[in-house]
């Protein structure tokens, strides 16, 4: 299975956050790390630490959109808060369906929210890579 990861968080969200909830996301899509083809984010999070802990202990290279181009994307959880800090109602749905070349249908994860420890949130969006 081809999938790609659309990611969001809170600033300063620690790896190890991050990390399980990429861990919950996938095992409830039945699918594994070896699987994720390619990862997204907003730009606005192109310099979190624990973005860039994830991606280099996967090996990944974390595609960063601006809001305006996620904005564009249609997603079935768009989110006012979401729109008020970033400027799109959605990063990890959307930053998911773009990434994957895909649309809304191929969504397999919507919107998995983790908090952490911290109390501070993670969310993952997995999308299915077409063929």
């Amino acid at each position: 299975m081809n999938i790609a990861l659309g990611l969001g968080c809170d600033r300063g969200t620690p790896a190890t956050t991050i990390a399980r909830c990429i861990a919950e996301a996938l095992t409830q899509a039945g699918a594994t790390l070896a699987d994720v083809q390619a990862v997204a984010s907003i730009d606005l999070k192109a310099d979190e630490i624990g973005l860039a802990e994830i991606a280099l202990a996967n090996g990944w290279t974390i595609r960063f959109y601006p809001a305006t181009e996620l904005a564009l994307i249609a997603v079935p959880n768009p989110s006012e808060t979401v729109r008020k800090y970033t400027g799109t109602p959605s990063v990890s749905e959307a930053a998911a369906i773009l990434v994957a070349g895909a649309d809304q249908t191929h969504l397999i994860i919507e919107k998995h929210k983790l908090r952490g420890p911290d109390g501070r949130n993670a969310t993952v969006s997995i999308a299915r890579i077409p063929q």
